[in-house]
């Protein structure tokens, strides 16, 4: 086998750092001075020597020059040790290739006629330089950022009007782009200085930057106890049916996370406006992101009780089910989840069965998106054939019912759902005779 000779330039071996095995060379130097590495200059001065794995840990970048990235574990070398072949490594991760057994160069799949590794002290200073100087960078963004938050925060305590707005404004932004920021509205106790903005006067101008400066922060139950008073309640609501989509946004996911407390009270959410603008919120079509967020917080709100049949009450269900030709799969099983539950209430099953389209979109759905739409459609469709089984039978085999069903019962799925499908097809054929019965199930008919 012919010996492999990689090439040099400058006195730099870097055969094949892009990981393609071609042994390419690439003079490092050169690269960081031409941008091939994304900037920087080696030799940049750094204070203090940082360790290099806390560096890479902390700063847990989302793009890395490729020559950085070890072919092995394609994760950033910290010790780099060149082959023979010219390829180069982590030094732990190679000996372990090593140890395993293999004599080989894992990228190039030559045989090493020369066992040796040698450290790369050019690609380390490299590594070394590129990511202090983006540590350097961050820590000193940090600064500014908590710098920004402190002064943001006194501004709040003292301005009022438009200057209030400006000052909220920009501390959303800066809440928004920046871990740190969020951190330090809490330590500074800013959650309580936001807060006390929310009010029976406050102007939705005022109300909307505040909750999406809220949204975004990790809130104690202290301070969620607090964001739950009536009156603080009752602006969010207004928003919701009034706000911009982001707004509505916004105040669905706080509210949601204020019932993820004990203390939580579903008076708080028993409002006619609350469901209305949420019900609003989801029907609106051309922004698929509200839906998502609607139907989530809608989920979290009939996971208690007492609210449930204020849902059936608006309307809610057969909103919903009109709704479902026209929605994403995660935003379906929500939809389909909370019909399910509205179909434990009496009520909530007859507004099923007048809902001309619930059973042939039930129908529809079966072995359609997930096991789970499945489920839950099975679950509601016996709900309504059990109300009327006669009415509802026939409609639900003029739909295809019974071939849907059969397919369920043959399929791999879970054997609840089979068993119920039994259940379900043995239901609607009580009121026909044999012969009957299996010509209304058109079985003939393909499943669309």
């Amino acid at each position: 086998m012919p010996m492999f000779q990689p090439s040099k330039r400058n006195g730099v071996v870097a055969a094949g750092f892009d990981g393609s095995g071609d042994g390419q060379v690439l003079d490092l130097e050169t690269a960081v001075k031409d941008g091939v590495l994304g900037g920087g200059v080696i030799g940049a001065a750094v204070g203090e020597k940082l360790d290099l794995k806390k560096i890479i840990e902390e700063l847990d970048l989302p793009e890395i020059p490729s020559v950085f990235i070890c072919p092995i574990s394609l994760e950033p070398m910290q010790d780099p040790v060149t082959l023979c072949t010219g390829q180069t490594y982590e030094r732990s991760n190679i000996l372990k290739w090593f140890n395993l057994g293999h004599y080989t160069c894992p990228t190039t799949m030559q045989e090493l006629w020369d066992d040796s590794i040698t450290p790369n002290r050019t690609l380390y200073h490299l590594i070394y330089t590129w990511f202090s100087q983006k540590y350097s960078l961050m820590k000193k963004r940090s600064e500014d950022v908590q710098g920004r938050v402190s002064e943001f925060l006194e501004t709040l305590k003292k301005v009022k009007g438009q200057a209030r707005i400006q000052a909220l404004k920009e501390l959303k932004q800066v809440v928004a782009a920046h871990a740190t920021a969020r951190k330090m509205v809490v330590d500074k106790g800013g959650v309580s200085v936001i807060s006390s903005l929310l009010g029976p006067f406050t102007s939705h101008a005022v109300g909307s930057e505040a909750i999406g400066i809220l949204v975004n922060l990790e809130l104690d139950s202290e301070s969620k106890n607090n964001l739950m008073q009536p009156t603080k309640i009752s602006l969010m609501v207004d928003m919701l049916n009034e706000g911009s989509l982001e707004t509505k946004i916004n105040c669905t996911r706080l509210m949601e996370k204020f019932m993820e407390e004990k203390e939580f009270r579903s008076e708080s959410i028993s409002s006619h406006r609350l469901l209305i603008g949420l019900m609003r919120l989801v029907k609106d079509k051309r922004h698929s992101n509200g839906i998502l967020h609607g139907l989530s917080f809608l989920r979290s709100i009939c996971l208690h009780k007492q609210v449930r049949s204020l849902i059936v009450s608006i309307g809610a269900v057969s909103q919903l089910v009109e709704l479902l030709p026209a929605l994403e799969p995660d935003c379906l099983e929500l939809a389909l989840f909370i019909l399910d539950i509205l179909s434990s209430l009496p009520e909530g099953k007859v507004a099923l069965k007048d809902c001309a389209n619930t059973i042939p979109n039930m129908v529809r759905l079966l072995m359609r998106v997930s096991e789970s739409c499945t489920q839950y459609a099975l679950s509601i469709l016996w709900s309504v054939c059990k109300l009327d089984p006669e009415e509802c039978s026939s409609v639900a085999l003029e739909a295809g019912l019974a071939a849907k069903l059969l397919l369920v019962i043959q399929s791999g799925c879970n054997p609840v759902l089979k068993q119920r499908s039994a259940e379900l097809l043995k239901l609607c054929s009580l009121n026909y005779t044999d012969t009957i019965f299996i010509s209304k199930c058109k079985l003939t008919r393909t499943i669309q």
